[in-house]
């Protein structure tokens, strides 16, 4: 049975010509690409207020093979066209029914190719509105590996009644992670901040897609010697700096 890495590599090609034509016509201005971790363990955290667009970002401008975790509606085909439609009407209201309908076999298509492929490629399927313990269980052994794994924070979209519309609350996942990996197995995960800004403009529409990656955290530097106190810290200092880095990338 083919690995996750060689499923990778023979899907690559087109992975490559579908993240190009799911960022078209915009341009990425990527800045601080010299932080990404090119080998080891590594989590990447950033806001998420662009949907599938900020996936095709990620793969387009990630050095190395990267594992997302993804809403587990998105491995099943009728439950991701369902996602499809949601996503269509939230942004045009009702014309995006009627752009639906129009572009249905290639919506059909890209979801049937999606939900087939995305598993064999070692993607974590998240319950969004149940327990996520499976989830992080399964992040800690790819970590245990070696390998990258993605943590975006937020619903794919900006929300205008948020404080800061464009970078969500963080959840406490990704701090848990580190700090269970760190007290087990004395393994200091770095988790690499970036903040994305431009993927929520509508798919077609030229504009700039600011990618700023900052120096990897480590929760070492934010241990109490007390768990709560230590995965908030170190949850409240990933979001901090993801919503600098974002200020930041506006001034480019």
């Amino acid at each position: 049975m083919p690995t996750y890495e060689q499923e990778f590599e023979y899907l690559r090609p087109f992975i490559d010509r579908a993240t190009r034509l799911f960022v078209f016509p915009k341009k990425i201005d990527l800045r601080g690409a010299e932080n990404f971790v090119r080998e080891g363990p590594n989590v990447i955290i950033g806001n998420h207020s662009g949907s599938y667009k900020d996936v095709a970002v990620l793969l387009r401008t990630a050095p190395r093979m990267i594992y997302f975790t993804a809403n587990r509606m998105i491995f099943d085909r009728e439950s991701a066209s369902e996602l499809v439609r949601t996503h269509l009407h939230r942004h045009m209201g009702k014309f995006g029914g009627f752009v639906h309908f129009i572009l249905k076999p290639f919506y059909a298509f890209m979801v049937s190719f999606i939900s087939g492929h995305i598993a064999r490629v070692g993607s974590i399927p998240v319950d969004l509105y149940g327990s996520r313990r499976a989830s992080v269980l399964a992040c800690q052994d790819y970590l245990r590996q070696g390998r990258a794994v993605i943590a975006l924070q937020g619903r794919g979209r900006v929300v205008p009644s948020d404080p800061h519309p464009y970078v969500a609350g963080f959840r406490r996942g990704v701090s848990i992670m580190a700090y269970n990996l760190y007290k087990e197995s004395g393994l200091d995960v770095p988790v690499t901040p970036l903040a994305i800004f431009g993927t929520h403009i509508m798919w077609g529409v030229p504009a700039t897609i600011k990618v700023n990656v900052g120096p990897p955290l480590h929760i070492r530097d934010h241990w109490t010697g007390e768990e709560v106190s230590t995965v908030e810290a170190f949850r409240a200092a990933l979001e901090r700096t993801v919503a600098g880095l974002f200020r930041e990338s506006l001034s480019w």
